[in-house]
């Protein structure tokens, strides 16, 4: 594969990102319409597996294309999915820490309140930082520190909601809700950057190594499908309560998860939050012009803190080792270490 020794173009970057954050806010969009509107509610939990099974699916097309031959296309899954059990359980590992942290936040929901729970699941953004930089030994400037805990109070703005006046029917525990908060963030954080090792340690193809985790993907949406629906999939079947619409959900909850994939691959984990915080944003003026949301001036200001941040994460690092060497007397020698 010579594309996964070059490095990619800044224009095929920002390509992917922008197709990944207006995917990201369709799907959003899309899929409050479909949780809003429809008379027959789908089962989520199959939707997600559905996810999962069409993503193997386009991987697997993308793999061909790139083998450009049946046998070698062949060759490859045999020799990287049916002979590597090893690489195969090194990449179940994100796939079920994200089950892990889908449930965690489910149990957060169910013991926050929804504002003090949006505050505080954004610190996986700076755990996502604090996580490349340890597991993959990376630097970042005071700036781009600076710039995500900035997006981390814009998306945090961007999704503040005023408290609604209702009764809470369940006795609610705050302990259990920041604890499970707290697994999810750093669930999330780990999951994203140890993908982000695997595919920048090897020269393996992304399509190869996005098979891998998308088999276990299946697996572990399968069994939680099993778990949470069972019973009632098999009485009124999987793909009971299926429009257009959620069949258009599932499938940009697919083209989603491979871009973000190709960026993780090509950019890395922070900008992917970047992506996702200007998906919300999008998505919610898309919201304000569909179903008549109302623009609150703390959104407002969230977005813009968003906009800023991105734009500052994404200014050239400044060099700062002349100033920080003790001996920045001698400037001669900086001049001729090449940079």
């Amino acid at each position: 594969s010579a594309m996964a020794n070059e490095p990619a173009s800044v224009v095929f970057k920002v390509y992917c990102l922008t197709v990944m954050t207006l995917v990201a806010a369709t799907y959003t969009v899309t899929l409050r319409y479909t949780r809003t509107v429809s008379s027959d509610m789908y089962f989520s939990t199959t939707a997600v597996c559905m996810a999962e099974v069409i993503k193997l699916a386009l991987s697997l097309g993308m793999l061909a294309r790139e083998s450009g031959g049946f046998s070698r296309w062949k060759s490859a899954l045999v020799d990287h999915v049916v002979r590597s059990p090893r690489e195969l359980l090194k990449l179940s590992v994100p796939s079920i820490v994200y089950a892990i942290q889908n449930n965690m936040a489910f149990i957060a929901l169910s013991n926050l309140d929804a504002a003090v729970y949006q505050v505080t699941y954004q610190l996986k953004i700076p755990c996502t930082a604090l996580c490349t930089v340890l597991m993959l030994h990376r630097s970042l400037s005071q700036l781009q520190w600076f710039s995500v805990f900035m997006l981390c109070v814009g998306v945090t703005l961007v999704q503040w909601k005023p408290a609604e006046l209702t009764k809470v029917q369940v006795v609610q525990s705050p302990f259990i809700g920041f604890f499970a908060v707290a697994i999810a963030v750093l669930c999330s954080g780990f999951a994203g950057v140890y993908f982000e090792k695997v595919l920048k340690s090897s020269d393996t193809s992304l399509w190869v190594r996005n098979i891998q985790m998308y088999l276990s993907g299946i697996l572990v949406t399968g069994i939680g499908v099993y778990l949470t629906d069972g019973p009632h999939v098999m009485a009124q079947g999987f793909f009971y309560g299926y429009t257009p619409w959620v069949c258009l959900v599932v499938f940009l909850a697919s083209v989603g998860g491979l871009y973000t994939s190709v960026v993780v691959k090509y950019t890395d984990n922070i900008m992917k939050s970047f992506s996702a915080a200007a998906a919300i944003v999008l998505s919610t003026v898309a919201s304000v012009l569909l179903f008549g949301l109302q623009i609150t001036v703390t959104f407002g200001t969230g977005a813009l803190l968003v906009c800023i941040s991105i734009y500052l994460y994404g200014l050239p690092k400044q060099d700062t080792s002349v100033l920080a060497r003790p001996d920045a007397s001698k400037p001669t020698r900086e001049k001729i270490i090449p940079m």
